[in-house]
């Protein structure tokens, strides 16, 4: 069983910095791929970013690349989102997920990710 909770959401003007922080609680040792989703109203709920927790290899969305980092802290079972130069399409619902791998392709599929957090708000004024 995995736990995920988000923090670090807010408001912010066009341009600027939020870090999105997820702490993992896990009764298996298992490692996992963790991701970060977005969902803006009325909208499909989308892939940020992934992780593989073992390889630490990453994946980004188009959207995002250059602006977004995914990172992990394994002494903390804490992943990040570090998010720079923020733009109103990037208002939405951040959630982080998880997976338990069979490969080490990262998948955006939010189908493909088995828990999920409770999600933190994203809003970015012009």
């Amino acid at each position: 069983q995995v736990q995920l909770q988000e923090s670090g959401g807010g408001s912010v003007q066009a341009g600027g910095s939020l870090r999105l922080s997820c702490v993992v609680s896990s009764d298996s040792s298992s490692r996992y791929h963790m991701g970060w989703f977005r969902q803006a109203p009325g909208k499909e709920r989308e892939g940020v970013a992934v992780i593989g927790t073992a390889l630490g290899t990453t994946r980004y969305a188009d959207s995002v690349k250059g602006r977004f980092t995914i990172s992990q802290d394994n002494a903390k079972n804490t992943l990040y989102l570090q998010m720079n130069s923020l733009k109103p399409e990037d208002t939405a619902m951040y959630y982080c997920a998880a997976r338990v791998p069979s490969t080490v392709f990262l998948y955006f599929a939010r189908l493909m990710y088995k828990y999920w957090g409770q999600g933190t708000q994203v809003t970015v004024s012009s």
